[in-house]
């Protein structure tokens, strides 16, 4: 279904033409209406303020134009009354019935309940938790996977076709530093003495020293002699077999695994430079144009770079693509890639990104412009760092060092679903602080104990239900009450919820609203009883019915959040 507030916003539209054309109103532009509720409940389900815009260029009392508005408002089967409020409201409320026959809705199309058609007949990509395979994913790292996976599921539900890639780099200078130190911990488990040269430079998590061993059980010492690049291969495929058990672990599976070598090996990182040159945007240089004939001097004895003149294009200053001993820099590739994504044919293109790439960003999509290409395809979701606190007390980590909480660790400890409902709570441009103690806790204080309880006690009410052969065969769902009214309202949100976390990226606003559920659900549950002395055989079936679509409604969110439903605590 169509999200509600859209559905008035057109039918308000249409009463203002249909005024105009019957001269009740003067022609004027309509202006975008805003639904929302009333700030008083008792005025109604929704409301319009329209009428307020409109008095000036009409010339005419709002509350006039919100009357004439309310006389010409065509009344689907979903509202029951138009009613007007000053100084020129027009609220809508809606049919009771209707909002009742939503249990049946609920139980029957549960699982799309709230899809959309905004992306249907679209391709989208969403490319997240991409890095180097040089260690396992920690929790920090683990914010923009499980974001960028809340985003593909939300375009997926509005009706995209999605495909989740990982880009990764396995060349450079940190997977050299990466086989190094698994070729130093291998000669030292076969007994050499010998020493990490560099503690800044090499990584010593505990892992390489598994692998190590692990290396000698398979080949013995006949690796002793091997330089770097066969124990960098091992490390690699070690590393990204854990990464991609860690991420099913977590309720991530990617479609592409995009290897950044295969822009070098296709050359496409230089056809690219070449283009760039061919259309006047890079130029050889020891430093930046426009420097000073000062640092012109004392740079003379460098060999020249190749700059993106990215000024051009509103930068603060031009960037190195290509260094003076002739390697990439990050920007080339880069560029290349996301060339390459929108060659492949999506329509939207999402990078979840980490804050401090927010320049480097900004870079790229002037260069998609220098070449020519449309930039609005591409939206970057930049995501805060993540702090974790345990016991009270902050615990900060590195890879490199092996002083880390691994996302694995942290599934162990607490759940996927606890580390899923946390990483998405809140928006990705705010800091989050994950507190392990809060993510264990059996208590209400526990979002995700608080959400996944409410779906558990409508599976229990259930299993009563079987159990004293109690169905809802023929509920007569017109003995439903307010209270339970009150709760399908608030299931009614969910397309408006789906439409803003499609459009804005933001699947934080469906984890909030499943919170908003079930603060609405738990109190209610305490006073709607199914099974109690006195309760009519009737009311009974009627309420098992409303407790089956509510069940049905916190699965349809768990889902969209990725997370279980589980039928017992």
């Amino acid at each position: 279904m169509k999200p509600l507030t859209h559905q008035i916003a057109a039918l308000v539209r249409q009463a203002i033409q249909k005024a105009q054309n019957a001269g009740e109103l003067p022609q004027a532009d309509i202006p975008a209406i805003d639904i929302k509720p009333p700030r008083k409940p008792e005025q109604g389900d929704y409301g319009a303020s329209v009428a307020l815009a409109l008095s000036k260029g009409m010339s005419k009392p709002p509350l006039d134009i919100a009357n004439i508005i309310a006389k010409h408002m065509t009344k689907p089967d979903f509202i029951s009354a138009v009613e007007v409020a000053p100084p020129g409201f027009v609220n809508i409320r809606l049919d009771e019935n209707w909002i009742r026959d939503m249990v049946n809705i609920l139980i029957t199309s549960g699982d799309t309940f709230g899809a959309l058609d905004i992306g249907a007949g679209k391709r989208a990509q969403v490319e997240f938790l991409s890095a180097n395979p040089t260690g396992p994913i920690t929790i920090g790292r683990s914010r923009g996977a499980i974001l960028g996976d809340g985003i593909a599921r939300v375009l997926e539900a509005t009706g995209y076709t999605v495909e989740r890639e990982y880009y990764f780099n396995n060349a450079g200078v940190q997977m050299h530093n990466l086989g190094e130190s698994l070729r130093i911990r291998y000669l030292k488990e076969l007994g050499q003495d010998i020493e990490i040269p560099d503690m800044d430079k090499f990584y010593q998590g505990e892992y390489l020293i598994d692998y190590a061993k692990d290396l000698i059980t398979e080949k013995g010492d006949s690796l002793k002699d091997a330089d770097w690049e066969v124990f960098k291969e091992y490390a690699e495929k070690r590393m990204f077999g854990w990464i991609q058990e860690t991420c099913t672990r977590i309720g991530i599976k990617h479609d592409v695994f995009f290897n950044e070598n295969t822009l070098y090996d296709t050359g496409v990182v230089w056809e690219i430079l070449d283009d760039l040159k061919a259309r006047g945007h890079v130029y050889t240089s020891v430093v930046r144009e426009g420097e000073t004939d000062e640092v012109k001097a004392e740079n003379a004895h460098l060999k020249p770079a190749q700059w993106f003149r990215s000024t051009t294009f509103g930068d603060e200053e031009d960037r190195v693509l290509v260094k003076s001993n002739g390697e990439a820099t990050y920007t080339l590739p880069d560029i290349a890639y996301h060339i390459n994504k929108i060659n492949r044919g999506f329509d939207l293109l999402v990078n979840i990104l980490g804050a401090d790439h927010f320049t480097q960003a900004q870079v790229v999509r002037r260069g998609v412009v220098a070449l020519g290409y449309d930039p609005e395809l591409i939206h970057v979701v930049h995501v805060q760092m993540v702090s974790v606190v345990r016991d009270g007390k902050p615990f900060k980590g590195s890879t490199r060092r092996g002083l880390f909480d691994t996302l694995d660790e942290l599934i162990d400890l607490t759940s996927a679903d606890a580390i899923r409902y946390f990483l998405l709570q809140r928006s990705p441009d705010s800091h989050l602080k994950f507190d392990i103690n809060v993510a264990v806790s059996q208590g209400n204080e526990n979002p995700v104990y608080y959400i996944q309880y409410a779906h558990v006690r409508c599976a229990g009410i259930l299993r009563e239900a079987d159990v004293r052969g109690v169905n809802i065969d023929g509920a007569d769902l017109s003995l439903l009450g307010a209270e339970e009214l009150t709760f399908l309202r608030k299931c009614l949100e969910l397309p408006d919820i789906m439409q803003i976390a499609s459009e804005n990226l933001s699947p934080h606003t469906i984890a909030f609203y499943a919170m908003e559920l079930a603060n609405a659900f738990h109190p209610m549950y305490d006073r709607v009883r199914a099974f109690a002395d006195g309760i009519d055989p009737d009311l009974q079936k009627s309420r098992l019915a409303f407790y089956s679509a509510t069940k049905a409604m916190f699965k349809r969110v768990l889902d969209l959040l990725g997370m279980t439903s589980p039928e017992r605590m």
